[in-house]
């Protein structure tokens, strides 16, 4: 039985499998200071249109959050997130346990606002006795599935240039969101608006790994990867993965498809008269389901949203569709849902 319940469920894309295949028996230096792993550096400067900057390569999203964050900030300085951000909700405290606060707002569709940065700004006095918020972080997409357009990532690069903050984008989902129809963003753009972002490789057709793009200076990032756990022997594997991925557009085609396939999952819910609360124009959909018609739906594989529960009946679910979501996997989960009418 298929399953909804995330993106990387699967191992990875046959384009990334064969260029790991074809790769196997080349021996190379270790700790991603290989050629291989150079090429795909340069390869990401290329396809970001930043010639200057700082690509490293780390095995999961959470060490990558952790170490961008840890070697960025001073102990005393705290990163800004909305609550729903992932580095608040779903790394088990790992920012925290560094000695970083995260100071959050409330965010009804899962975004930052420069209102949002004012108003954790006004909520510190600038002394010795309160952290002081250096960085805002940020993901496209978002953890409920919302994506941010030019004008919103501009608006946030002067907020934070006007109060000396860095912006770290979490590109996680990033093949998604920048195929997404709402989207105006491109890669280039990412790097002229952001201090540090991330391209998200685990989510999008990679077996593992994240690309790490910095346009800041940090001398010692390699230091911090090491400290965090993020820096694999056979680092090279990563490289072969990135190159693969971003050669012939491949990780646009394939975030596009995942985004089509939750389309037309959504669009199956809506006919058969099911609710989205939260428009998601990206490959994480979010219909509201009677807890009871989700019960007989169990087997597909979905996630129940802990916060989201509307009434004693109904709670809005999470699904998410992935680069190898076959049309006959929507196809049959609206036919399951028909039956439970």
């Amino acid at each position: 039985m298929y399953s909804f319940r995330n993106d990387y469920s699967e191992g990875a894309h046959p384009q990334v499998l064969q260029a790991l295949t074809d790769t196997n028996l080349v021996q190379t230096c270790g700790y991603g200071v290989d050629p291989i792993c150079e090429e795909a550096r340069d390869l990401i400067r290329t396809v970001c249109a930043a010639p200057e900057a700082d690509v490293h390569f780390l095995v999961g999203g959470t060490q990558t959050n952790l170490t961008v964050i840890t070697a960025l900030l001073a102990s005393y300085e705290a990163v800004i997130a909305a609550h729903t951000g992932h580095v608040n909700c779903h790394e088990t405290g790992a920012i925290e346990s560094t000695g970083h606060k995260v100071c959050v707002e409330t965010s009804p569709d899962g975004k930052v606002t420069p209102a949002m940065v004012e108003a954790v700004l006004a909520r510190h006095d600038g002394s010795e006795h309160m952290v002081s918020p250096k960085m805002v972080y940020i993901s496209d997409t978002t953890e409920i599935g919302t994506v941010y357009t030019k004008a919103e990532l501009t608006a946030l690069r002067h907020c934070c240039d006007e109060h000396g903050l860095l912006l770290f984008l979490d590109g996680a989902r990033l093949g998604s969101a920048l195929t997404s129809p709402e989207s105006d963003l491109t890669l280039a753009d990412l790097a002229a608006l952001t201090d540090v972002f991330t391209i998200g490789g685990t989510k999008n057709g990679a077996m593992f790994g994240e690309a790490v793009v910095l346009t800041v200076p940090c001398p010692h990032f390699r230091w911090h990867i090491k400290q965090r756990g993020g820096m694999l022997a056979k680092g090279r594997l990563l490289g072969v993965q990135f190159q693969a991925l971003l050669k012939d557009d491949l990780y646009f085609d394939i975030g596009r498809h995942a985004n089509d396939m939750a389309f037309r999952l959504r669009d199956g819910f809506k006919a058969l008269g099911y609710e989205f609360p939260v428009p998601s124009p990206s490959n994480q959909q979010f219909p509201v389901m009677k807890i009871q018609t989700a019960e007989k739906l169990a087997a597909m594989g979905f996630e129940f949203q802990v916060e989201r529960v509307i009434d004693e009946e109904h709670i809005m679910y999470r699904f998410v569709t992935s680069w190898a979501t076959p049309e006959s996997a929507i196809d049959d989960l609206l036919n399951a849902l028909a039956q439970c009418q």
